[in-house]
């Protein structure tokens, strides 16, 4: 259960089995291993709560500067993989053997979202071991997926927890988990809640059922906006490489090259390269809906193609033709690019939707480069 933000218990068969079988006394080293080795220092964790199974962590659902800090990090990337928190069951207010369990993913942020929106509640919270991923991401990687969770019941005792057998889980991670497996496995059964874990307290008054409003998948320009701090520092890598390109092809001539050429064009080659940074990474994500095309690729040349043409109508790059002309170029192939990797934080496309969409758009965005650089080269060259 999360909010939409938004990059293990893959076993085989035989490991299910097993799980299926083996018999955990309440003082077993798979206890320990799921729940022993959450740190008591954990900011989060406020005390204990005492079960047949032994005592399980009691976490507060209100967040402080830490959380809020560690969240701002995240979404600019920093540590992004670390950011976790041990898997195992935790408990919410005061639970009891009837209270519900809710699964979620180790993603801390993730985690964070899904404990703020339980105030009020007494609940099971168990988190699966998804290598420090949300749960849509880790579910289509098969991480949130039907292994982990039967080891997880397994490991945490959760039979001996609750007298029910019945487990809420996010509907976005219904593509990793197989219900029936669950159920042969290990007794219990899967219920799908809502797409946002903003929703959960009605859909548990509700008595487990959701509306066609909780079932609805929404990705709207805050969802987006919040995605793209994280996009702009993971893509930087591309920005540097193309701007250091760019400038030496700027510093050619019939002499060879020029370093004093390439230092007088730094200003005009990054913002070039800026331009079409910001077309693809920035106001593709924040337009997207308003776009024409389905494919990304072709949104982000789109909106390549008109910050370009505004460029030039502004005259900043100059009066050459074949400058001007492999401006365009270049900033309408580098925005189609830099926003086909937006696919994979958006509800819009699938797997095979983004490899047929990639077998199309990347000759095109190769071939607009190279045409650029050519232009380039060309114009240094005759000038």
């Amino acid at each position: 259960m999360e909010s939409l933000d938004q990059k293990c218990g893959c076993g085989n068969s035989n490991e299910l089995i097993s799980l299926q079988l083996k018999v955990l006394s309440d003082n077993c080293s798979c206890q320990t291993a799921g729940i022993g080795t959450v740190p008591a220092i954990k900011h989060f964790i406020m005390g204990n709560i005492k079960t047949p199974a032994g005592q399980i962590p009691q976490v507060t659902t209100e967040l402080n500067w830490k959380d809020y800090f560690g969240a701002f990090k995240v979404r600019w990337g920093i540590k992004r993989n670390q950011y976790r928190v041990e898997p195992g069951l935790y408990a919410i207010g005061t639970p009891s053997e009837r209270s519900d369990v809710l699964v979620t993913a180790n993603y801390k942020l993730t985690f964070d979202i899904v404990r703020k929106n339980l105030t009020g509640l007494n609940m099971w919270l168990l988190v699966l071991d998804t290598k420090g991923v949300n749960v849509w991401c880790s579910a289509g990687k098969g991480n949130f997926g039907t292994a982990e969770l039967v080891k997880r019941i397994g490991m945490t005792n959760l039979d001996k927890i609750v007298m029910h057998r019945r487990l809420i889980l996010p509907q976005l991670g219904a593509t990793g988990v197989a219900a029936h497996e669950v159920k042969n496995l290990s007794g219990f059964t899967v219920l799908y809640g809502p797409v946002r874990i903003t929703d959960i307290k009605l859909y548990i008054n509700a008595r487990y059922k959701a509306t066609k409003e909780m079932r609805l998948v929404r990705f709207d320009i805050y969802d987006r906006i919040k995605l793209i701090p994280n996009d702009i520092v993971y893509n930087m890598r591309y920005l540097l490489a193309v701007a250091g390109v760019l400038a030496i092809l700027s510093g050619i001539n019939t002499d060879g090259i020029s370093f004093r050429q390439i230092l007088s064009n730094l200003v005009p080659v990054f913002k070039v390269v800026a331009l079409g940074y910001v077309a693809g990474l920035v106001l593709t994500p924040m337009l997207l809906p308003y776009i024409p095309f389905r494919n990304f690729s072709f949104k982000g040349l789109t909106i390549g193609a008109v910050i370009s043409i505004a460029a030039l109508l502004n005259h900043s790059f100059g009066d050459s033709v074949l400058i001007n002309l492999a401006a365009f170029l270049f900033i309408s192939g580098f925005s189609s690019f830099l926003a086909m990797n937006f696919t994979g934080a958006s509800t819009y496309t699938s797997l095979a939707g983004v490899k047929k969409e990639m077998r199309i758009a990347v000759p095109i965005q190769i071939a607009l480069s190279v045409a650029a650089g050519i232009m380039i080269v060309v114009d240094k060259i005759i000038s």
